[in-house]
């Protein structure tokens, strides 16, 4: 059977539903940049998803192809997720067009960089487009306050009070950076899922 990262580390990916703090290892990830309203139709955010998967599947079929990665073992493509935040550092829900985000997808720990950018050669001749936005991303994002979210995307402010209020009860402050961002894992597809059941992890780091 192949690997699971969401059955396998259940306390990064299935947390309850109210906050807790988790200490996250360092993790590689595959990463697009970008800005705008993840919403909008043909926008930076819709092809970033398009980007990311392309790679991410291109490495996931490797052992069916004539390269071979050290180590390699099946696995499950890891849940999407995403760094966010606008000019003045946290998410303003109210401003989607001045979003900036980092969308990312896991990478096993066996695939090196020399694995990800025979991917990207791979990807870019069998699909004929432009994968070089994508990148190679070590984050270490350390302690954290995180917690699962259920509903909507837009009633994530009152998930994030409820995070930030638990965190100063522990003695925690918010501790948001250019590095450390408002971090969302998506454990849903909302092109199939109700809005009130969309299950999304929301992780803040702490200090």
């Amino acid at each position: 059977m192949a690997f699971d990262f969401k059955k396998e580390f259940k306390e990064f990916y299935l947390p309850a539903s109210k906050p807790q703090i988790v200490m996250v290892p360092v993790m590689n990830y595959l990463a697009v940049r970008g800005k705008g309203n993840p919403n909008e139709e043909g926008g930076e955010y819709k092809t970033a998803l398009e980007q990311l998967y392309g790679v991410a599947y291109t490495l996931k079929m490797s052992y069916k192809s004539d390269y071979r990665i050290d180590g390699f073992f099946e696995y499950v493509v890891p849940p999407l997720e995403g760094l966010w935040w606008t000019e003045n550092g946290e998410v303003d829900y109210a401003n989607k067009d001045g979003f900036c985000f980092v969308s990312m997808i896991r990478l096993p720990d066996f695939v090196t960089e020399k694995d990800f950018q025979w991917a990207i050669s791979e990807a870019t001749r069998k699909k004929q487009a432009d994968f070089s936005r994508v990148e190679f991303l070590r984050y270490d994002e350390g302690l954290c306050v995180q917690c699962m979210h259920i509903g909507s995307y837009d009633d994530e402010p009152a998930t994030v009070e409820a995070m930030k209020q638990f965190a100063e009860s522990q003695g925690y402050q918010i501790a948001i950076d250019e590095h450390r961002r408002h971090h969302e894992i998506y454990l849903s597809d909302p092109r199939k899922t109700a809005p009130e059941k969309l299950k999304t992890v929301i992780r803040y780091p702490i200090k």
